[in-house]
């Protein structure tokens, strides 16, 4: 077990887990290539997303890292990374403070894009910041988790990033954020998948605790595959990069999948999580050099 003193620079790092803001970035790259196919960028609104997006991230991390604790969610027996309450490397009232710091800061990264949208922005700033807190208090454990995904990872964040910038929205906006929002929900399965087991102990019913094992294996594969045959909808408009440029992450994403399911369970299924960051990675990184080519 990793040696962390109390409410530390290194604590905090570890609290904010860095890895999972390839989730927040990849949403605002897609929405920004969107910005650029259709000659709308702006990189000045397009920073202050990925400000926003990643802060809330982190608050989001934040959040969840607190209130599993003093749900006593995060058991011995836990199979994902540690956490930082329940290790005790920041207390509880210090990640109160953390939070509220974060949201702040990001909330005021938020305001800079009313410089560049109307008021409506208020509105989904809010939502963003009242769904991070309901996520890990009430609608994870209800299986929510994989619409919220999609909404708040997806067209949340892609739709977002190009209107700050386009004023507008197309088609082209909902194939990217859809497509999007699925790829990047196939980390929440994973992680799902992994825990089924304590989830199921602790009365979080997620979808895979619901369905079972095997729904949730099949799962992980047809969001990826789903997401890389949505974006063939860019051929509508002869994006011909767009739409063929994903169908590439499909391969690192069975082979990965093939791995998850020899793996079945255990901390090894942590490995998993890591490839399918990278997979994302490289997804959002086809279908942007894919829009930006087009």
């Amino acid at each position: 077990m990793e040696t962390v003193k109390r409410n530390s620079p290194r604590a905090w790092i570890l609290a904010a887990r860095p890895k999972t803001l390839t989730g927040a970035i990849i949403p605002i790259l897609i929405g920004s290539a969107l910005a650029v196919m259709d000659k709308h960028f702006q990189l000045i609104p397009a920073l202050a997303c990925c400000l926003f997006a990643g802060l809330m991230q982190i608050a989001a991390n934040f959040i969840n890292d607190l209130f599993d604790y003093l749900k006593g969610s995060d058991r011995e027996d836990r199979l994902g990374p540690e956490r930082a309450c329940a290790q005790g490397w920041i207390t509880p009232q210090a990640m109160r403070k953390g939070i509220l710091f974060t949201v702040a800061l990001a909330c005021l990264f938020g305001c800079t894009l009313l410089l560049y949208a109307g008021w409506e922005l208020i509105i989904v700033g809010v939502l963003c910041v009242v769904f991070a807190f309901l996520y890990t208090t009430r609608l994870s454990y209800k299986g929510w988790g994989d619409a919220l995904v999609i909404v708040f990872f997806g067209f949340v964040p892609v739709g977002g990033t190009y209107y700050v910038q386009a004023l507008t929205w197309t088609s082209n906006v909902t194939i990217a954020s859809l497509a999007c929002g699925l790829v990047i929900d196939t980390l929440l399965m994973v992680n799902n998948y992994r825990d089924r087991e304590a989830d199921a102990r602790s009365g979080k019913l997620t979808v895979v605790v619901r369905f079972g094992e095997r729904f949730g294996r099949y799962t992980y594969l047809a969001l990826g595959v789903c997401a890389s045959l949505l974006c063939l909808g860019f051929l509508a408009e002869t994006h011909l990069w767009a739409a063929l440029l994903p169908l590439l992450y499909l391969i690192p994403h069975f082979l990965t999948w093939k791995r998850m399911i020899r793996i079945y369970s255990g901390k090894k299924l942590n490995e998993i999580l890591g490839e399918t960051s990278l997979n994302m990675l490289l997804f959002g990184v086809l279908l942007s050099l894919g829009l930006i080519l087009s």
